[in-house]
């Protein structure tokens, strides 16, 4: 009998490999997964254990299945695995998960199982992944929510009676009811099922402590829109630029009036109010700009109220998002309506979480502290009809169902999302 079909032989004659042809070809040829033992029977070495948790994606006449490597290699290092599917008693190879087995046909409902392979053969198949059916992409229509994080809220740095100004909301981007600005509302996204699309639910930004100023809030962002996130509140000075601007800080040591920072972009917010010195020390921190309305200027001692937000019903219900945050004063400014947080001549407050509210500004000589904006969040709505979301990971998310569609709600985190 030749070395080719002596299997039994094939361990002990590998140093000849390299230049017996008949062996090399032989060896190419072999089925891994119809190979149970090619090392001798008293060997210490075993087959692999089979892999566990094999699960599988839809695509377009493809899946990608995934699968967890077996607790027991058998004492020799796992070579390979392969996937095969049912129907079909399609194969595909390789190192490790996931592998993507192409050649599927569109329309039929497919299961897969797993092998792994070690110098002494295959491990019996894993348990079979649950059902997916390959399909071709078709349109979606997306509509959507981008509320950035709002900005924190200015801190007074020293000085009796200095001011900090309340923080903007973060920009506002929508498709339903109304948008944020003075801008049209914005029109549906239109995108494919089977396509990953990026995701990034913005922070708020911190408030100003000692000498720092406070921080503009971060940006959201679905497929290709970007809301901006608010900007800081001043820190007994002007406030920073943003979704909608922070308001500015009243100043001991002159009688400048301190401006409010721009809605920047234009479109998604309004700015923020001024912060205005008096004599007699009156200051008044202006409060930060909202997604439908201006920050309040600060006044002869009292802070101004953050501008309010805006109402939107994407998810069915109405509910209000990016509400500015309240100047500081000898009478605080509240927060805008829409999460935005309050001035301090007590406490300030922080912006509301998943509403892009700005942070409330601290007054100099009060208790508490500048507090954060809230942060921002991202609403997507689309027919139930269209298909199934997935939420990626590094994203945390939920989907309810209101009617017709499906409302899917991103609170926090920066990954995919896709539909099938």
């Amino acid at each position: 009998m030749s070395r080719a079909r002596d299997l039994g032989n094939l361990a002990g004659s590998a140093t000849g490999l390299a230049t017996d042809s008949e062996l090399s070809s032989a060896i190419a040829g072999i089925d891994l997964t119809n190979v149970q033992r090619i090392v001798p029977v008293d060997s210490n070495i075993s087959v692999p254990g089979a892999p566990t948790s094999v699960s599988a994606t839809v695509d377009d006449a493809q899946s990608a299945v995934s699968f967890v490597a077996p607790t027991s290699n058998g004492g020799s290092t796992i070579l390979s695995y392969t996937v095969i599917s049912s129907p079909g008693n399609i194969k595909k190879s390789g190192t490790s998960s996931p592998i993507t087995i192409t050649g599927l046909t569109n329309g039929t409902a497919y299961t897969f199982t797993v092998k792994a392979h070690n110098i002494a053969g295959s491990s019996t198949a894993s348990s079979a992944s649950s059902s997916v059916t390959p399909a071709a992409p078709t349109a979606i229509s997306v509509n959507y929510l981008i509320v950035a994080g709002g900005g924190g809220g200015g801190n007074a740095v020293s000085g009796d009676g200095t001011t900090g100004g309340g923080g903007g909301a973060g920009g506002m981007r929508c498709t339903v009811t109304a948008t944020g600005g003075s801008g049209s509302l914005e029109s549906a996204l239109s995108l494919t099922t089977l396509t990953n699309y990026t995701v990034t639910v913005g922070g708020g930004g911190a408030g100003g402590a000692g000498s720092a100023v406070a921080s503009n809030g971060v940006n959201s962002v679905f497929s290709t829109i970007t809301s901006a996130g608010g900007g800081g509140g001043g820190t007994s000075g002007n406030g920073a630029d943003g979704g909608s601007g922070g308001g500015g800080g009243g100043n001991s040591n002159n009688g400048n009036t301190m401006s409010g920072g721009a809605a920047s972009p234009s479109g998604q917010g309004f700015a923020g109010g001024t912060g205005k010195f008096l004599a007699g020390n009156y200051r008044g921190a202006g409060g930060g700009g909202g997604a439908s309305a201006v920050g309040v200027n600060g006044s002869g001692g009292t802070g101004g109220t953050g501008g309010a937000g805006r109402a939107t019903s994407i998810t069915g219900s109405s509910v209000t998002y990016a509400g500015g945050g309240g100047g500081s004063g000898d009478t605080p400014g509240s927060g805008g309506t829409g999460g935005g947080g309050g001035g301090a001549g007590g406490s300030a407050t922080a912006g509301t979480a998943n509403t892009g509210g700005g942070g409330g500004g601290f007054y100099y000589g009060a208790s508490g502290t500048s507090q954060s904006g809230g942060s921002g969040v991202v609403i997507l709505r689309y027919l139930t009809s269209e298909g199934t979301i997935t939420i990626g990971a590094g994203l945390t998310g939920s989907t309810a169902t209101d009617g017709s569609h499906k409302v899917t709600t991103i609170t926090a985190g920066t990954g995919n999302v896709s539909w099938a």
